[in-house]
């Protein structure tokens, strides 16, 4: 089984800020919306998250490298002497700690990521846009200001958990007597009691909103790129920072154009005598119609480019290229002098036997 470190990509001595960014970079490489009906992708996902909320808490990284997996799921790793999230005073006289001592109510917090998908017409992602996107962020309440706390109320240090948020609660089991530690029933963990608590957002000191954000769209963008707008997720908590939003694309297929990265590729029919005695056609580019002189003698399928005629790479000048293939259109129906010319120019050409021969040589060639 992979450690958090393996699956998140990173040593055991990473950072927290290092631990943020492999888990960003990965979550965005298989994110469910981005993988429909994967279930690899959405495992891997879950994974992801899981290990990303173990190692990005402090408390919760040093008891999963002291103790593992196990110790997190209150199992000592097959001893049976219970979770080493809980501490035990062992028969009544044995170890004690207290993993949580510190007071971690008003410790700064950053706000969680948002993830929306917006969908852009095929020529929106060449060319690049402006689009407006809404999305729902919690806030500290604009009437409180985060503090949870009415105008008139009192706000007193939690004398039940002396300011910390946490209390410690004991019970006896087979093994000693088990100290617990647990968020504060009297202030939720706040490590603090308000007297009347604001309405607005019912003492919590945030509340939901509704924002709509101007997106720029680089030219260039393509199904699956990921836009990143920094500071714009859910905000902070006591001063933290907030948190980002990733803005998913999706593009719309084209009626003439197909993409692959930065090429395009476009099928033109032409006539069967421009096939035969070469001429001059019309190319569609995404700017305009091109003037493309094709030789003598080209044969249907036959592929000819346009160097940086393609799409525009993200925040740079160079353009890929553009692709088109010829198609020999065949008319259904001639008229009866067209028909008298193709019959004179068919018997001037060789005959089927001399077709036939001349095919059947090359075959043999092979095996000379």
């Amino acid at each position: 089984m992979k450690s958090y470190y393996e699956i998140l990509g990173v040593s055991e001595t990473a950072s927290r800020s290092e631990i943020q960014k492999a888990y960003r970079t990965k979550a965005k490489q298989c994110h469910p919306d981005l993988h429909p009906g994967d279930d690899e992708a959405e495992n891997l996902f879950k994974e992801l998250n899981h290990a990303y909320e173990v190692l990005k808490d402090d408390e919760k990284r040093r008891i999963y490298d002291t103790y593992g997996e196990e110790g997190l799921k209150g199992n000592m790793g097959g001893g049976g002497f219970g979770g080493f999230g809980d501490i035990f005073d062992m028969f009544s006289g044995g170890f004690s700690a207290d993993f949580n001592s510190a007071n971690q109510a008003k410790a700064p917090r950053q706000g969680a990521d948002i993830q929306t998908t917006i969908s852009l017409s095929f020529r929106e992602a060449v060319f690049g846009t402006k689009k407006t996107i809404t999305i729902r962020r919690e806030e500290n309440c604009e009437h409180c200001h985060g503090t949870g706390a009415a105008e008139d109320s009192t706000v007193e240090r939690c004398e039940n958990c002396q300011g910390t948020g946490q209390v410690r609660q004991m019970q006896n089991s087979p093994f000693g007597r088990m100290v617990q530690v647990v968020t504060c029933p009297e202030c939720h963990g706040t490590g603090e009691i308000i007297s009347d608590p604001c309405k607005y957002c019912d003492g919590s000191g945030r509340e939901m909103k509704q924002r709509e954000i101007e997106v720029n769209i680089p030219a260039g963008v393509d199904t699956n790129s990921v836009i990143s707008l920094r500071g714009e997720g859910h905000e902070g908590i006591n001063g933290g920072p907030a948190g980002d939003v990733y803005v998913y694309i999706q593009v719309e297929e084209d009626a003439i154009f197909s993409r692959s990265n930065q090429d395009l590729f476009v099928q033109i029919p032409i006539t069967y005598t421009d096939a035969v005695l070469g001429g001059t056609i019309q190319v569609p580019t995404l700017e305009e119609l091109v003037d493309f002189d094709i030789p003598k003698g080209t044969e249907g399928g036959t592929t000819f480019k346009l160097d940086g005629k393609g799409v525009p790479y993200i925040r740079r000048k160079e353009r890929g290229d553009l692709y088109f293939n010829v198609e020999i259109i065949v008319p259904k129906e001639v008229t009866k002098e067209q028909e008298e010319l193709l019959k004179e120019l068919k018997s001037k050409g060789k005959t089927p036997e001399e077709e036939k021969k001349g095919f059947f040589d090359k075959i043999k060639d092979l095996f000379d």
